[in-house]
């Protein structure tokens, strides 16, 4: 079999190679060789390295792990100064020689052979709005006696009677005033266009980019959908890739859901489908162009909900995001064309586009491990046939209360989140996609993430009580 990588590295002039792999909160690492390491036996052995060091992972007297390359999976990176080429990697157990039980990438991988092994479909796709801020200057202070945090952005609607060096031009979108101005109140046109152009350099495929509700530079971008372990994979590649474009141009960005108080939060819109033999399963004769199928897909994904938080929105960040009001669903019905239902059906013009949109995660996820929960839901749906009940085509937000009251809710914090994918997981662990280890390990992460918030004292607090 041809090795497209050798080929890259003769084409490129390559001088180092960059291993990359993803820990359990979705944070890419990396390791770089010389290219005199990168022969034969590196293809077929891959670099062996110490998982004790990531979060979640290995105890220190056994932390040898391997990173083995995947061949399909590799780019050009645009940012080194000298030739690097980046090739995604595999964490194996260098004992058994079996795939490392709590690789996320794995966990993907086993996803879409679990699809085709029950014989419902051979193709999951996703595709992801990603939505994100730019800003100009962020700081923030952790201390005994106090905490801070401070962000800036030239486009924040409280710049609006500052005086600079430079002057104040004033074109500035106000709070929620931030969707689709053109510039120069729309000051990042040109930056995501060149984000764009990366983008493609690199091999992902950018369909839209346009600026988002809220003031202080949000915005979004969005690429061609693919197989749900290319998109995982292209998440990473993503932010790599704005991240440092942003910094070349002395920005920076953020994919928190909620950095900014009062005004719209990020998220991760994920568009899904089922395929076979080429034919999109998700188009029918029901509600809004569905099929049976999607149908029980969605019900599976609005049955499991509450757990999948734990995974689609991993952050104690993500909760302030959803709330009611700022465009970010927190009730899971579906709706077509209704930006207030957690499940959307996009409006399209072909059956071969008929998908169903998740408005709920955030960037914030691990895409492995999200990506790969969201189908397990709706398999589990599609298994046991459940319905997702009668569309709600109101304006959730304006919805008669014990109407609402009556209705699923997403968790309103991380805590509530872990509880609910402790009691409901069974899920997941269908066909060993996901399994037990991982999940523990992961939501022992998680739950040390809200221990610290929960012990630091907070502003509001001085506010609420100080005085009583």
């Amino acid at each position: 079999m041809a090795n497209p990588v050798k080929k890259l590295i003769e084409q490129h002039k390559i001088e180092f190679v960059d291993l990359r792999f993803t820990d359990l909160q979705g944070k890419e690492h990396h390791v770089t060789l010389p290219i005199c390491k990168v022969d034969d036996h590196f293809f077929e052995n891959g670099k062996v390295f110490d998982g004790s060091s990531i979060a979640g992972w290995c105890i220190i007297h056994k932390s040898d792990l391997v990173l083995k390359p995947d061949l399909n999976a590799a780019y050009v990176d645009p940012f080194c100064d000298l030739p690097t080429l980046v090739i995604r990697c595999d964490i194996y157990d260098p004992t058994t020689g079996a795939p490392y039980k709590r690789d996320p990438r794995a966990v993907a991988r086993r996803a879409e052979e679990y699809v085709k092994q029950l014989g419902v479909a051979d193709t999951c796709y996703f595709g992801q709005e990603v939505e994100f801020f730019i800003f100009d200057h962020v700081v923030w202070d952790l201390a005994i006696n106090g905490c801070s945090y401070k962000i800036d952005s030239h486009e924040g609607a409280w710049n609006t009677n500052q005086e600079s060096e430079y002057g104040n031009m004033g074109h500035r979108p106000r709070v929620k005033g931030g969707y689709f101005p053109v510039p120069p109140v729309d000051s990042s046109h040109n930056l995501r266009s060149e984000m764009c152009q990366v983008l493609q350099q690199v091999g992902l495929h950018p369909e839209v980019h346009h600026h988002e509700v809220a003031t202080a530079n949000q915005n979004e971008i969005t690429t061609r959908y693919s197989t749900l372990l290319v998109k995982a994979d292209e998440m990473l590649v993503f932010k790599y890739i704005i991240q440092n474009v942003a910094q070349e141009h002395g920005k920076t960005i953020t994919f928190m859901p909620k950095p900014l108080v009062g005004d719209n939060g990020s998220g991760l819109h994920c568009h899904q489908s089922l395929a076979k033999d080429g034919k999109n399963l998700f188009a029918g004769d029901k509600y809004a162009g569905l099929s049976e199928l999607a149908l029980y897909y969605t019900g599976g994904i609005i049955k499991h909900a509450r757990a999948l938080n734990a995974l689609t929105n991993p952050s104690t960040n993500s909760y302030k995001r959803l709330v009611p009001g700022f465009e970010a669903p927190v009730t899971m019905v579906y709706s077509e064309s209704n930006r207030s239902a957690a499940i959307r059906i996009p409006h399209v013009f072909s059956s071969k586009e008929k998908r169903i949109e998740a408005r709920f995660p955030d960037a914030m996820c691990n895409p492995y491990l999200a990506f790969s929960a969201m189908l397990m839901a709706g398999l589990d749906g599609i298994q046991n046939k459940i319905l997702p009940g009668d569309p709600v085509d109101e304006n959730l937000y304006d919805l008669d209360p014990a109407k609402l009251k009556s209705l699923t809710h997403l968790c309103a914090s991380l805590d509530e989140a872990l509880d609910a994918l402790e009691k409901d997981h069974d899920f997941l662990l269908k066909g060993g996609v996901f399994t037990k280890e991982l999940l523990e390990s992961y939501i022992r992460i998680k739950r040390e993430e809200c221990a610290r918030l929960n012990k630091t004292t907070h502003p509001i607090e001085f506010d609420l009580y100080f005085s009583l």
